[in-house]
């Protein structure tokens, strides 16, 4: 199939993800048959350790519309939906994660809001099932403190879920960034991009692939990609500490002269490790942002493909560059 017979391209990463891929490519054909010969199922397999790819690589075998990217290791979610969209070719991309909490099923009904003249359409969560109160509670903290901090306006309540048209993706395959915050990233583009609000399901099955380590990575990556505001905050920490310790000296100095001389190390160990502490936020958040440059400047590819199976015939990727610049046999 050519790139312009191409119209719908589902991108659908994968880690671990045997349980529910059957399930998964099941319902995404379901809400795909409608475009008949003019559509692609892509799923990434992120460096799954169990029998993703093997599942991966059967459907591929008897169904041509469905093409299988291994990566040659686990990149991460955020690289792994990266590589898939630079191997879709359709002229509107859907990107879907494949633990079916958001439902395909919402397919037409974005593609009747691109119809009037969007480039983007996002999917924002009224409800979330399957997920407990501190999760929820963590979730919504973390987008309204995003959203505080962001340079650019980040819809709240969003993921990854989302319709996309080929010209707003072109531009966001123009990115180069190794720290990617997808979602962020769409956003950046701007064009006209519009909400839809739906009920997020639990999983069909298997467990989240997003520990808290994982997440609190996550959203840092988030704050520091898109704005520079954490910078300005450890300023304004560095003043007030500084300030504190301009009072705590005019203290000593009034206890001194008064003959009321401070007496053991408590209150000197309580100066010391308040300017310690701050001293450490400061380096901590400048640090943060000096790892980002340092591993940019490396220029290494974002990501490596191994393999992609279109059809009965798979084919050798050797190059991960973000321009998806691969030799395909």
């Amino acid at each position: 199939m050519s790139q312009s017979a191409i119209k719908l391209s589902v991108v659908t990463p994968c880690f671990n993800e045997a349980e529910v891929i059957g399930e998964t490519y099941r319902r995404l054909t379901s809400v795909c048959l409608p475009y008949r010969s003019t559509y692609e199922i892509i799923f990434i397999d992120d460096g799954s350790t169990d029998e993703t790819w093997p599942a991966i690589q059967s459907i591929c075998q008897f169904d041509p519309h469905v093409v299988g990217v291994s990566l040659s290791r686990n990149h991460g979610h955020q690289l792994a939906l990266t590589a898939g969209l630079t191997v879709a070719q359709g002229e509107r991309i859907l990107i879907l994660d494949a633990d079916l909490q958001d439902p395909p099923e919402l397919l037409p009904e974005m593609m009747k809001v691109m119809d009037e003249g969007c480039e983007v359409v996002y999917g924002v969560r009224k409800h979330r099932s399957g997920e407990t109160w501190l999760k929820l509670k963590t979730a919504q903290f973390f987008y309204r403190l995003l959203r505080q901090m962001s340079d650019i306006d980040i819809p709240a309540d969003t993921g990854d879920f989302r319709l996309m048209s080929r010209r707003s993706l072109n531009v966001f395959l123009s990115m180069p960034e190794r720290h990617r915050f997808v979602r962020g990233m769409v956003s950046w583009v701007g064009f006209r991009q519009r909400p839809l609000y739906y009920e997020r399901q639990a999983r069909f099955a298997g467990t989240s692939k997003y520990p808290w380590a994982k997440m609190i990575r996550f959203a840092f990556v988030a704050i520091t990609g898109f704005s520079v505001k954490p910078l300005k905050i450890a300023i304004y920490v560095g003043l007030m500490i500084g300030l504190l310790a301009v009072l705590s000296l005019i203290y000593v100095l009034w206890s001194w002269l008064t003959g009321h001389v401070v007496a053991g190390w408590s209150s000197l160990m309580v100066v010391v490790l308040l300017i310690g502490s701050a001293q450490l936020f400061v380096l901590g958040i400048m640090g943060e942002y000096l790892g980002q440059i340092y591993l940019e400047s490396k220029g290494r590819p974002l990501f490596i493909i191994d393999h992609i199976y279109r059809g009965k015939s798979a084919s050798s990727e050797e190059s991960g560059a973000i321009k998806g610049n691969s030799r395909e046999s």
